[in-house]
């Protein structure tokens, strides 16, 4: 059988090659128990690929779900490098709380901490990375959305967003269409047209 990309996808928030340029699908060489309804196929070199039709629909889902909260009630996590820009330019267009690299333990669950936040949903960009955030939030009972990759256990994320959450570029992608979907959800953007910033601006520099 020869390699096919996934081909024909109509109707996506980007054009296709944007999601397939960016490496949006390209999984792990594992995969979890958890992501197998959202990969497509393997690869001959032994690569998971990931179903952009799934990241698509679940990039709709979360950015609706996150539109609902006050947007200072959000915060944002990212301990991967290559998460730390794009996760604040996102924080920043919607007005979230963002925090990028080290985590301090006990931010979410005790008061007594000069860092101590109680935000109501939180965003991680990696469950494995993030473990962390991702066991304070599950303490204190506020909802989860993750960014997760073929790897990824998702037992404790609310709402999946199947994703490369590794590469630069697929960061950039995935959280530049996040920023423009939540602001279309909240009604402050009327159209994709009026969303200015390129996916270049939210990609991290090597």
């Amino acid at each position: 059988m020869q390699e096919e990309e996934q081909t024909g996808v109509q109707g996506l928030l980007v054009p296709e090659d944007v999601y397939l340029t960016s490496g949006v699908h390209i999984g792990t060489q594992q995969k979890s128990a958890d992501m197998k309804p959202f990969i497509y196929k393997v690869r001959i070199d032994g690569l998971y690929v990931l179903d952009i039709k799934k990241t698509d629909t679940r990039i709709r889902e979360a950015s609706k779900f996150l539109a609902h909260f006050q947007p200072e009630g959000l915060l944002v996590v990212a301990a991967r490098q290559y998460a730390q820009k794009p996760a604040k330019l996102f924080a920043k267009a919607v007005g979230a709380q963002v925090l990028a690299g080290r985590f301090v333990p006990g931010t979410l669950t005790n008061p007594k901490l000069e860092e101590y936040i109680e935000p109501q949903a939180i965003m991680v960009t990696d469950p494995a990375a993030d473990q962390q955030a991702l066991r304070e939030a599950l303490n204190v009972g506020i909802p989860v959305v993750a960014l997760c990759d073929a790897n990824n256990e998702t037992r404790y994320v609310d709402l999946v967003i199947p994703t490369n959450n590794k590469g630069r570029r697929a960061l950039a992608t995935v959280y530049w269409l996040l920023t423009r979907e939540v602001l279309k959800a909240r009604g402050t953007l009327k159209t994709d047209e009026e969303f200015t910033p390129a996916i270049d601006d939210y990609e991290a520099s090597l």
